[in-house]
């Protein structure tokens, strides 16, 4: 849990940049505990969807949002093997999960949905870690990027809008580095 904040600043900050509105179609990839679903509900969002691996993580994130958590579609599913609906999402939001995928065929599998399941003109958010974060995560090896390597893994069917960079403080108080890239899917 590492990747754990207690408010996804930059993430609203970027979402806010891609002009999607109240009753746009989000997905929060990853999402698992984070707060990030609280603050779009609290800024009336209405079409939210939460996936993540964890049924556990999803447990706690419906535990806190109470009777607010109904209004949110919660799907416990590996990125790379779930089959979402095509065309479906105006906005798809991952902070530290992409990282994690560390074989080329994972990533490929996981543009493969983005591109399937984001509209044309959707708005594609995607935070890992940056050149200079760390190797590992939880234990686990993660890739590490820049601007331009993070958006070449979305290629030509995306462009570059924007991009942010973060120094996270962990919970045990270690920095992590974090580069965002704001994408848009072309039409």
């Amino acid at each position: 849990m590492s990747w754990f904040q207690p408010r996804a600043s930059v993430s609203l900050e970027l979402i806010h940049k891609a002009g999607v509105g109240t009753s746009a179609k989000i997905i929060d990839v990853g999402g698992g505990t984070s707060t990030l679903i609280d603050d779009l509900i609290c800024e009336g969002h209405s079409e939210l969807t939460v996936l993540d691996l964890s049924v556990q993580a999803l447990a706690v994130a419906r535990s806190r949002l109470g009777d607010k958590a109904d209004a949110v579609t919660w799907l416990e599913a590996d990125i790379t093997k779930v089959q979402l609906a095509d065309s479906t999402y105006d906005l798809w939001h991952d902070r530290a999960v992409f990282h994690f995928l560390i074989s080329p065929e994972d990533r490929n599998a996981y543009v493969r949905t983005v591109e399937r399941s984001v509209k044309p003109g959707g708005a594609v958010i995607i935070a890992t870690f940056a050149e200079d974060g760390p190797e590992k995560c939880s234990g686990l090896p993660v890739m590490r990027y820049s601007t331009e390597r993070l958006h070449d893994e979305f290629g030509v069917s995306f462009a570059l809008v924007e991009h942010a960079t973060e120094e996270h403080q962990t919970p045990s108080g270690a920095m992590q580095s974090f580069v965002y890239c704001l994408l848009r899917k072309k039409s």
